[in-house]
Order: structure tokens, then C-alpha cells, then sequence
């Protein structure tokens, strides 16, 4: 019995060396083949991983600068349209102004002119009604007088009268 307990307990012992030996190779070649490779994947992963977040980051960044420029650009623009628009009031309410003074200086030559023209038509009125007059007192005057007056004093009087008329 001692040789089977002893056989017994030297197998195990073995079987435990030989377990510890093949585990031990196990790990080894894990290591060398399967742990190496893997944790060069996981490292190569975990730099992907952080690369993309960097450019997600990096993406991210550009897209709020470009957000904060297109704004920027957007209130750049209402405020050029509105001085524009500020602008295009002034221009019109300055061209309304010039155009109403053109207007007025138009109808103020129009009314010196009418003025002008009323005053030399009534002038031109006066010397042919002062002409018809004094055609008219001359063939009066010649027909009452024709016989007591010569020709000398008849042209003396109406130039005379001629006068008289255009001092009135």
C-alpha cells in the first residue's frame, strides 16, 4: 500500500509539475502570440479611438468657429442692409427735397414769367388803345376844326395830347 499510496502521491506530485510546467508553456506562449498581439491591437485601438475623438474634437471646434463666423457675417450683413436702407431714405428724402425746391423754382419762374407777359400785354393794350385814341381825336378834331386849324398846329396838338396820355 505504501508503494500505491506513494505511487499515488508521486503521481500527483508530478501531475502537478506537469500541470504547473504546461501552464506555465501555456502562459508563455499566450504571451508571446496571443497577449503581444492582442494588447498591440487594443493599444492600436485605444489610438484610434482617442485619434477620432481628437478629430471629433478638433471638428467640433471648427464647426463652433465657422457657427461664430457665419453669425458674425450674418450681423455684418443686417448692418450693411440697414445702412443701405438708411441710406436709399436719406438719398430719397433728399432727391423729395430737391424736387419739390426744382418745383418751386419752376412755379416762381412761371409766375414772373405770366407776370412779365400780363405786364407787357397790358402795355401793348395801353399804346393801342392810346394809338386808337389818339387816331380817333385826330379825325374828331380834324373834322370839328378842319377849317380853322393848319396842318402845323393840328400835329402840335395831338403830340400834345400824346404826351398828356403817356404821363397818365
Amino acid at each position: 500500500m505504501v508503494v500505491g499510496a506513494g505511487g499515488v502521491g508521486d503521481l500527483e506530485i508530478g501531475t502537478i509539475i506537469f500541470s504547473l510546467l504546461s501552464f506555465a508553456l501555456l502562459l508563455l506562449l499566450l504571451k508571446r502570440f496571443a497577449w503581444g498581439p492582442l494588447m498591440n491591437k487594443m493599444e492600436e485601438r485605444e489610438n484610434y479611438i482617442a485619434n477620432e475623438l481628437d478629430v471629433a474634437e478638433k471638428n467640433r471646434l471648427e464647426a463652433e468657429k465657422a457657427s461664430k463666423e457665419a453669425n458674425e457675417k450674418l450681423m455684418q450683413t443686417r448692418q450693411e442692409a440697414q445702412s443701405i436702407i438708411e441710406e436709399a431714405r436719406k438719398a430719397g428724402a433728399k432727391q423729395e427735397e430737391t424736387i419739390i425746391e426744382a418745383a418751386r423754382k419752376a412755379a416762381n419762374d412761371i409766375k414772373q414769367q405770366a407776370q412779365a407777359d400780363i405786364k407787357q400785354e397790358k402795355e401793348q393794350a395801353i399804346q393801342a388803345l392810346q394809338d386808337q385814341v389818339a387816331s380817333l381825336s385826330v379825325q374828331i378834331a380834324t373834322k370839328v376844326i378842319e377849317k380853322e386849324i393848319n396842318t402845323e398846329d393840328q400835329e402840335r396838338l395831338i403830340s400834345d395830347y400824346m404826351k398828356q396820355l403817356g404821363e397818365e
